[in-house]
């Protein structure tokens, strides 16, 4: 039987996007149940919620079930079939689901006679929200198809239900934790280094309620309205230009989103449609925003959603420039920013703002937000202790993002013992005098120091410190702080201006790496269940080749302006067929290139970089197509050890110098001596002191790291002598155990 899913779909999505009473929530799944039921022909629909605190799944409403149950029946994760679809993040469908052993039956509520039965988990992202089911007396009555349109639909509830649930906790008592105020020393990961002291501000969703109402009495009109608006566009526009010389590449794209709302005749012919009824603007934009807000927040798309906190925060830009009343949450120039997470995009307006520094609660030392505050020279620390959240605004803090400690309260003493630290710290860095053009060990050994290019801003910076070249010009970021595909134009200026500069030096463009932790808010990921493993890389690329030859065209073209062959390097490659694929493209878009007269250059050097452990077991292979090879260090131990490595919970787990990883780059660095291939090192490896020996002693002599970095890696190059850090290597290759190799490592570490 034809069944038109998209009506209901829209349906149920219209019904999702118009609720707004919370106290309600129950009615609207009552709704929805009986809309799908109906629809479906099904003879029962029911709705689950998950219980955080119990651990539980809770039945909440039901159509075709015994209503009596509602609230009763109850079932553990995994528990059940429905359970299973929860637990599992998948959807379970049976035939004849009272047969399967996993069934799980409940006296009274009159569902064994239903053969037919389906589960899809209510997911937003990976967060737990619930389960719909569908049942039916006739076996095997449900189509792919309608799993399909099931899919969509608890997709299109999950927000929504979170949103309500979460608006109902708030009208709870909140007890706070007395943890608090006995946190003083929190042991943290470095993020990036530097030292910062202030207050505390701790980030939170933009929110119209931040704006004090101090103006109580006050009305405002039409023409005040306008001249707020007016008012909060010359900021962004001069937020964009004052960090413009900097973040060319990332800057302008940034504030672009809160610029277009600014100018969007529907949103403020809202606001002065409610002026015109007599309603003072400053309420006529709360009521406006929040119900933009709420619009971009039942959309399915997780990453379109996100742009509510864009919606806020323009109505919050609007409001204070129309009443005058700031937020003191507004005022972060020089304060530690306390956060559960942040998008790389956040992490570039904090740099505007002039933040101090950083402390984030999830994430990873080598995820991009981490990255990039190295770049913007944002002292950052990753720390596990949600407590700090809690911290009262008045809070001092000490980041101390050399070791990853976090103070809070610290006594004049420490401060002081900091402040020293440095102001040392700080005078090294500048003294250049020290620094060599070239690098040698202390028996002669060549070592070429390569600068990792995050932005153009690292340029200047790389230069100073004497890098050789770039070993590593990360392209992803002009296109993850954005709102679409960046066109071939774009790209090419920017990669032009990388050229020009390092004019006389190697340059290698990894090209676009997003996926894992480096979603684009403009596609569409699919909520992949693990993003890590999906389509992230050479993956996506060769997956949206028009994308791909976009960049690599770009490319090409800036190569024209350079006086040495480009370096094209692709990542995450796992398979010689996918080296081979995509340098067909290259090839491709070169001849293109020649065919329209547009100037290029005809023969980059093609490279890969190594970081999976399947391209290891063919690396000879590889080293047959590839001119050279790059160890992803930071994703290679990741995918080695099977450990994500901006999970927080299994950090300890992370280990550069597992015997299996130091095993797997030897033999890359072997094959690399062999078919004559450089081979070179880019991941937090190549800046870790400890491990610098051993990479000298496996053969390693090309080495890329970010520009502050390269003063000390390249002292501790010069101490060592290449014969004893080659009897070093061979010592820990002979080790099977971690703590052995840990032990050999911190007795060769310089006191």
């Amino acid at each position: 039987m034809f069944r038109d899913h998209s009506k209901l779909i829209c349906d149920i999505g219209e019904l999702a996007a118009l609720f707004s009473d919370t106290s309600n929530l129950d009615t609207l799944l009552q709704k929805i149940v009986d809309m799908i039921a109906a629809h479906m022909s099904a003879d029962v629909c029911s709705v689950y919620l998950f219980d955080d605190d119990t651990q539980e799944i809770v039945l909440k409403a039901t159509r075709g079930l015994n209503a009596a149950s509602i609230g009763q029946v109850r079932m553990k994760l995994g528990e059940g079939l429905t359970g299973t679809a929860l637990a599992e993040l998948r959807t379970v469908y049976e035939g004849n689901a009272s047969l399967h052993p996993g069934f799980r039956h409940f006296s009274g509520i009159g569902e064994e006679k239903y053969a037919s039965f389906m589960a899809v988990p209510i997911l937003r992202g990976q967060v737990r929200i619930g389960v719909m089911t569908l049942q039916s007396v006739k076996a095997n009555s449900f189509t792919p198809e309608d799993v399909n349109v099931f899919r969509a639909i608890t997709s299109q509830l999950a927000t929504t239900i979170e949103m309500a649930r979460l608006l109902i906790s708030l009208d709870k008592p909140v007890i706070k934790p007395v943890r608090a105020p006995e946190l003083k020393f929190i042991k943290g990961r470095t993020g990036a280094e530097g030292f910062a002291y202030g207050e505390v501000v701790i980030a939170a969703v933009p929110s119209m309620d931040d704006i004090a109402l101090g103006y109580e009495g006050r009305v405002f009109g039409l023409v005040e309205l306008q001249q707020a608006v007016s008012a909060a566009e010359t900021e962004l526009k001069a937020m964009q230009q004052e960090i413009e010389a900097k973040l060319f590449d990332v800057a302008s794209l940034i504030f672009s989103a809160q610029i277009m709302m600014l100018k969007d005749r529907a949103m403020l012919g809202a606001m002065e449609t409610l002026i015109a009824a007599g309603v003072s603007a400053d309420q006529a934009v709360r009521r406006v925003i929040k119900e933009y807000a709420l619009r971009f927040e039942s959309m399915p798309n997780e990453f379109i959603r996100e742009k509510k906190y864009d919606v806020l925060d323009v109505g919050q830009r609007i409001l204070v420039n129309l009443t005058g009343v700031r937020s003191s949450k507004d005022q972060i120039a020089g304060k530690i920013v306390i956060a559960r997470e942040l998008l790389p995009s956040d992490a570039l307006k904090l740099s505007s703002q002039r933040v101090a520094g950083v402390v984030l609660l999830s994430g990873g030392v080598t995820s991009h937000v981490a990255v990039l505050a190295r770049s913007l020279n944002i002292p950052l620390v990753i720390v596990d202790e949600p407590g700090l959240l809690e911290l009262p605004a008045e809070t001092k803090v000490l980041v101390d993002g050399t070791t990853g400690n976090v103070y809070v309260e610290p006594d004049a003493e420490v401060v002081n013992t900091f402040r020293e630290k440095e102001a040392s710290r700080l005078t090294a860095s500048k003294v250049k005098k020290d620094l060599k053009e070239q690098t040698f060990t202390k028996d002669g050994q060549r070592v070429i120091l390569l600068a990792n290019i995050n932005l153009l801003g690292d340029v200047p910076v790389a230069k100073d410190f004497r890098a050789e070249g770039v070993g590593l010009y990360r392209t992803e970021f002009p296109f993850i702080i954005r709102s679409d595909f960046p066109a071939e134009e774009e790209q090419f200026v920017i990669y032009r201006r990388l050229v020009e500069s390092m004019k006389g030096h190697e340059i290698t463009f990894r090209t676009l790496d997003i996926g894992g932790d480096k979603m684009l808010s403009y596609y569409d990921h699919s909520k992949e269940a693990n993003p890590f493993l999906g389509l992230r890389s050479i993956r996506f690329s060769l997956r949206h080749k028009d994308v791909f030859c976009l960049q690599l065209r770009a490319i090409l073209r800036a190569g024209a302006f350079a006086d040495r062959p480009v370096r094209i390097m692709f990542p995450m490659i796992s398979s010689v067929d996918e080296l081979t694929e995509a340098r067909a493209l290259v090839e491709e878009c070169v001849h293109d290139l020649k065919k329209a007269g547009i100037a290029h250059q005809a023969s980059p050097v093609i490279g890969i970089m190594v970081e999976l452990p399947s391209a290891v077991e063919v690396i000879e292979a590889l080293a047959e197509e590839a001119a050279f090879f790059s160890i992803g260090t930071n994703d290679l131990i990741q995918y080695t050890l099977a450990v994500d490595r901006t999970n927080e919970k299994v950090a300890d787990l992370y280990v550069p110098h597992h015997p299996a990883v130091l095993r797997i780059l030897k033999r890359i660095a072997a094959a690399g001596a062999i078919y004559g291939r450089d081979v070179s090192v880019c991941g937090d490896m190549a800046h870790d002191l400890k491990y610098i020996p051993f990479l000298i002693g496996i053969g390693i002599r090309k080495l890329s790291l970010d520009a502050p970095f390269l003063p000390r890696v390249q002292a501790r190059i010069m101490e060592l002598d290449s014969k004893e850090a080659a009897r070093h290597a061979r010592e820990l290759l002979s080790l099977s155990r971690i703590d052995d190799v840990t032990r050999v490592i911190s007795a060769l570490m310089p006191a």
